[in-house]
């Protein structure tokens, strides 16, 4: 179902508490919610994600200073991993890896201890908003945790890796506790990481924005500055690791000192190293419970270069869903350039044996309707073959057409009927709102329309907004996000574009 490229992390703060797990805070800045009164609160969190003036990026990126996960993070595979990345102000950095044989990131596999130079380049041209930059590897040490890890590990290194390190792992060593193993070094240029996947091409794009948490409504009026690290994403196939350059970003890494309040992994991960990997706090495993409206939390980006804003109804008691998919041409989601809505039906999930925690589902796509909402996509859309999307000639910026009847749209890459096979996840923050994290949209832009391509990591999570209805719910034009604030303001105003690479990314829609 939906659209989407790749995994981006959630924003959600608290206020600052002195436990023992904290780590130091930023100071408050006052903030106004902007809301109205009469506003439901899933159109609310709509028009609140064009206020860009919560969300600053910085240009060019100030990289110094300690960045950590935010929690258990899940990459293609399944891998269930926590990072903590320093960075200095000579170029230097030192990054751990801390990896997991449990998507709750509490009983530790191994750890690698990265270090390496960064140089930032230039402003990338292909994904907007983000910096280029150049890494070289010093050396790369792995710790093992347990003997099963040394054994599968090594095993994969002397069967797969070359350049001498064929018997790097002898057969039948023991297990040594906190044994550091060096298998990168590029002074005896010895590489024996192949084997592992390994690769940190995602800092060849980055990109660090701040913005303003609320505090807790029991705290004096105000916000907390955060500050996020996106660094580039991960192919979620694994042959081509090695040689993907980002065009999308993992979910965020944040300021061990900005960061999200609170955050009981933030100080467990901050005060870990390859000797000691952190062990996160236990969370209890929520059913899937898809009833009610969910939406993002922040403009999200995909590879293929693309940016969008979600937001899904789901009614459990047909098992039919609607969905909304924003698309804009800037990282900040200011300027629009399509929306779809779709709608269909889904089966009942079951427990996902790949990915634990994960529920397995399919589902299926049969109408769709799109609305143009720049030149470009209406020029485009305008010069499609007759038949093959809505009605040729007939489309104008924020007029919405129907393309069921043509069988989808060949021109935006949209197959009608479809199905897809998927993976979901439900989580509670720590201000016990629901989330619903949805399976991540292979890199090249295929459809997992076989149960052998369901996705084995997540997006961006979604938030509730509403509970359940039993009724499908009441359209929300594009135009709705238009409207002015109470500060007279308009939230969001369809511009005219020049952005020629979205029409690029355009051939690469599909439903997520």
């Amino acid at each position: 179902m939906g659209q989407s490229w790749c995994f981006v992390g959630l924003l959600l703060a608290y206020a600052s508490g002195k436990k023992l797990w904290d780590v130091p805070v930023s100071q408050t800045q006052q903030q106004s919610t902007g809301k109205l009164h009469w506003e439901p609160q899933c159109q609310y969190q709509l028009r609140h994600l064009q206020d860009s003036a919560r969300i600053s990026a910085l240009l060019p990126p100030q990289l110094k200073g300690h960045w950590i996960s935010t929690g258990c993070e899940v990459r293609p595979g399944p891998e269930f991993l926590t990072r903590s990345y320093q960075f200095y102000s000579n170029r230097l950095f030192k990054a751990y890896q801390f990896y997991y044989w449990d998507p709750s990131c509490r009983k530790p596999s191994h750890s690698l201890v990265i270090k390496g130079k960064l140089r930032l380049r230039q402003a990338s041209w292909i994904t907007r908003g983000a910096t280029e930059a150049d890494y070289h590897l010093h050396k790369v040490g792995i710790v093992f945790h347990n003997q099963r890890a040394m054994q599968e590990i090594s095993a994969r290194i002397n069967r797969t890796s070359g350049g001498g390190c064929g018997g790097f792992f002898p057969p039948g060593r023991s297990w040594a506790p906190g044994v550091l193993y060096e298998v990168l070094s590029a002074k005896e240029g010895r590489d024996c990481t192949t084997a592992l996947g390994f690769a940190m091409h995602e800092l060849s794009l980055v990109r660090v924005e701040k913005h303003h948490e609320p505090l807790l409504q029991t705290q004096p009026s105000g916000s907390r500055t955060v500050e996020e690290l996106y660094l580039g994403d991960i192919h979620t196939k694994w042959s081509e690791r090695l040689h993907y350059r980002p065009t999308g970003y993992q979910c965020p890494l944040q300021s061990a000192v900005h960061h999200v309040q609170p955050c009981p992994a933030c100080g467990i991960i901050y005060r870990s190293d390859e000797h000691h990997p952190p062990m996160l706090p236990a969370k209890a495993e929520l059913p899937m419970q898809l009833s009610g409206r969910w939406v993002s939390v922040h403009c999200e980006v995909r590879p293929a270069v693309l940016f969008l804003t979600r937001y899904f109804i789901f009614h459990g008691t047909n098992r039919t869903w609607e969905g909304y998919y924003y698309h804009y041409s800037d990282p900040l989601c200011k300027q629009p350039t399509f929306t779809i809505y779709a709608a269909g039906h889904y089966t009942k999930g079951v427990p996902s044996s790949i990915v634990r925690g994960g529920t397995e589902l399919a589902f299926k796509v049969t109408c769709a309707r799109v609305t143009a909402m720049d030149q470009v996509t209406v020029t485009m859309l305008n010069s499609s073959e007759p038949g093959t999307c809505g009605e040729t000639g007939f489309w104008s910026a924020g007029l919405e057409q129907d393309i069921t009847l043509t069988n989808g749209c060949l021109a935006l890459g949209i197959k009608l009927p479809h199905t897809e096979y998927e993976l979901f996840k439900m989580e509670q923050d720590m201000k016990d709102r629901s989330l619903l994290f949805i399976g991540e949209r292979p890199t090249d832009g295929s459809s997992p329309d076989r149960p052998e391509k369901r996705p084995t990591s997540y997006q961006t999570p979604l938030i509730q907004c509403a509970g359940p209805t039993g009724v499908y719910s009441k359209h929300i034009s594009p135009s709705y996000l238009g409207k002015e604030d109470n500060n007279g303001s308009e939230a969001l105003k369809p511009l005219p574009l020049a952005f020629l690479l979205s029409l690029m990314a355009m051939r690469f829609l599909r439903w997520d």
